[in-house]
């Protein structure tokens, strides 16, 4: 973690000044390029500023406990409704006040914990917490903070101890010897915090270029190189990796969860599963995981810039230490197109398609559409009755991908209608003639069913090439693109909102999603975050399409298909379940005005709740069902001379056993072969 003096913190504010210019470089040259290439570019005037300010402190303090009132005030006063003049004038300096005041602020509370540090907290006192989603006030004064600062210290001491037993009694009776770690640790927590907001100026300036870019449209961001490799990476099914997953525990710790054998961080005989990540370093910073921010980590570990990592690791026995891995080039089997046999009266294939994933940086069709055509043929190949498309979690990619992946499923054809910031409509046509399959295909979606996941499946859901069953997805129908700030900058990037899709109807599912044909609950449905959500989300609209295409099977068709599903669905005790479930899940999301006396049983038996619906949601029942599940005889082969592969396969293969989607999508194909005899 870099240290930096007292004295050097106050000297080198003079040192923003100097950035101001550069600053408002960044911000014009970001605003031309999205005034030119956004699909929907907006005026930079007072609607902008007040967006800008209040997002920016709504970053830097979002629970309103650095800013005084006073402080706040008085930064609305003079930009809320300026940033826009400012900037236009190349004038920055604004950036350099609020930076100041947010540091003045953080050093304030920094002085403030290191005085609760010494002090003895009475854990005694007689109050309350109000947990609020929003609508937070600025604290008043400084002696309002320091209450506030002595409150938030004492709440998380009492859900750390909380966390540490189920017996209360227990808790309660050793509460006095475990306050004093666990307060240690907390303050220490939230100063190490601070220090990272003060040292880290780039996470400043990064965050406003990216407010500046979202206020345009959610998915239109500010990159820098490292962002941009990080968000790449997430794109293809082979990557520079370390050859490790990792999960968050209740504590927000990171763990190992799995280790690739092939990988590098396996190499090392060192790091095991189950162990923890304290630090990650890449030699120039070090990011401490209990205070640094999660995007900040994501980004410093799957950056393919960052080729050597140093990981401190806390093993099981609590021993501390430090390994260095160098990242090789690994397949993502997480991110790969995958395919099992499924037999129940029938025999139907599943292919998993994990997102859109293709090699960005050589042009060899080494892409998601091509691995679901070798799936589909070795399906076929083993007589599979109808098909299986799971899109569930998948939250796009390559929009080339998904035409291609429609094309193989739909004969030559409009397939979509696409609009520039010219508002210039061009249709897309299947690119090939003929179909890889033409037997009957389900697609499952989902709330997280999103951009290219949505492309597609609205283009096979508009032909009746498929039938949708599961929840609605999130609704987002525009296409970006990353371009550098200027030619040769290989530092700044925008990632831009430049067309926008409809589909052969003229309809589009922009802001509302693609509706399945038949809705089955999904655990966390009403959770999922929708488009619609986004303040600056794009608007829902039609088109005036004279486009011809001929549906593969009627309405009538798909509509008796759904009555028989949903006939199954009402009836079905594990889907009436996750309704129940999801009513549980809601009342504890929506309670945003929740009042909790400070005290070790009230926090205790608040966390209980919420931790017993947290376990309730992770065993939920699925046991139910034990589907009879194998592989195609040619991955049969491939896991003899591959025999690395064997343990991952068979977690896919488990986990497929019990679901009971792909249960309700082997029921509607077999409706469909049953109706297909009759006629």
């Amino acid at each position: 973690m870099k240290k930096i003096i007292f004295v050097l913190l106050f000297s080198s504010f003079p040192l923003f000044a100097q950035n101001s210019d550069a600053n408002c470089d960044i911000l014009l040259k970001i605003n031309t390029l999205l005034q030119k290439e956004h699909f929907s570019p907006k005026p930079v005037n007072d609607s902008l500023s007040a967006y800008l300010f209040d997002e920016l402190l709504n970053e830097l303090d979002p629970s309103r406990s650095i800013f005084l009132k006073s402080q706040a005030d008085s930064l609305s006063n003079k930009y809320r409704l300026q940033l826009d003049n400012l900037i236009l004038k190349k004038d920055c300096s604004f950036l350099t006040d609020i930076k100041k005041e947010y540091h003045k602020s953080l050093l304030r509370n920094k002085a403030l914990l290191e005085k609760l540090n010494k002090e003895t907290i009475d854990y005694g006192i007689k109050d309350t917490i109000r947990v609020k989603k929003q609508n937070f006030n600025f604290y008043l004064k400084v002696n309002e903070v320091e209450k506030a600062l002595n409150k938030r210290i004492r709440y998380e001491v009492f859900s750390d101890i909380s966390e540490k037993s189920n017996n209360l009694d227990s808790l309660k009776t050793n509460f006095n010897s475990m306050k004093i770690k666990s307060e240690k640790e907390v303050i220490e927590n939230e100063l190490c915090k601070i220090n990272i907001s003060l040292t880290d100026s780039k996470l400043f300036e990064d965050n406003f270029y990216n407010i500046f870019c979202e206020y345009f449209d959610p998915h239109t961001n500010y990159f820098s190189n490292d962002t941009k490799s990080s968000f790449i990476s997430t794109l293809s099914k082979e990557k520079l990796s370390l050859g490790l997953e990792v999960s968050l525990n209740k504590k927000n710790e990171i763990i190992i969860t799995e280790i690739d054998p092939n990988g590098p961080a396996f190499k090392t005989s060192k790091i095991k599963q189950g162990d923890q990540i304290i630090a990650i370093s890449n030699n120039k910073e070090t990011l401490e995981v209990s205070c640094a921010s999660l995007e900040s980590i994501a980004t410093l570990m799957t950056s393919e810039l960052n080729t050597n990592l140093t990981l401190t690791i806390k093993n099981n026995s609590g021993k501390i230490f430090k390994v260095s891995i160098e990242k090789q080039v690994l397949k993502d089997d997480e991110n790969t197109v995958y395919s099992f046999i499924v037999n129940k009266d029938i025999k139907v294939g599943y292919i998993k398609i994990p997102s859109f994933y293709s090699d960005f940086e050589d042009d060899n069709n080494k892409g998601c559409a091509q691995d679901v055509a070798k799936e589909t043929v070795k399906l076929m190949e083993d007589n599979v009755s109808g098909i299986v498309l799971d899109l569930t979690d998948n939250g796009g990619g390559s929009m080339e991908e998904a035409v291609k992946l429609a094309g193989l499923f739909i004969d030559y054809g409009p397939i979509s209608i696409v609009a520039n910031n010219k508002k210039q409509l061009s249709v897309i046509n299947d690119p090939y003639k003929g179909v890889i399959y033409r037997g009957p295909i389900i697609i499952i979606i989902n709330g997280n069913s999103a951009s290219a996941s949505e492309f597609f499946a609205s283009i096979m859901q508009d032909y009746n090439r498929a039938v949708l069953i599961g929840s609605t997805t999130l609704g987002k129908a525009t296409m970006q693109t990353i371009i550098p700030l200027e030619k040769n900058d290989d530092q700044h990037f925008v990632k831009l909102t430049i067309s926008k899709f409809y589909r052969i109807t003229g309809k589009s599912h922009q802001a509302i999603g693609v509706f399945p044909d038949i809705s089955i609950p999904t655990i966390y449905q009403d959770v999922f975050q929708k488009e619609s959500g986004f303040p600056t989300a794009l608007k829902n609209d039609t088109l005036k399409s004279r486009i011809r295409f001929t549906p593969y099977v009627s309405d009538k068709l798909i509509q008796f298909l759904a009555e028989k599903s949903k006939e199954r669905i009402a009836k079905d005790p594990y889907f009436n379940s996750i309704i129940a479930l999801n009513t549980k899940i809601d009342s504890v999301i929506k309670k945003s005005n929740l009042e909790i006396p400070m005290t070790l049983d009230a926090i205790y038996k608040s966390l209980n709740s919420v931790n017993s619906l947290s376990e309730e949601i992770n065993n939920f029942s699925t046991n139910s069902l034990n589907l009879d599940v194998s592989n195609s005889e040619y991955n049969k082969s491939l896991l003899q001379i591959f025999p690395s592969l064997i343990e991952y396969n068979k977690i896919q293969l488990d986990n497929l056993k019990s679901n009971h989607y792909l249960d309700e999508a082997i029921a509607i194909i077999s409706d469909y072969k049953t109706l297909k005899k009759t006629n």
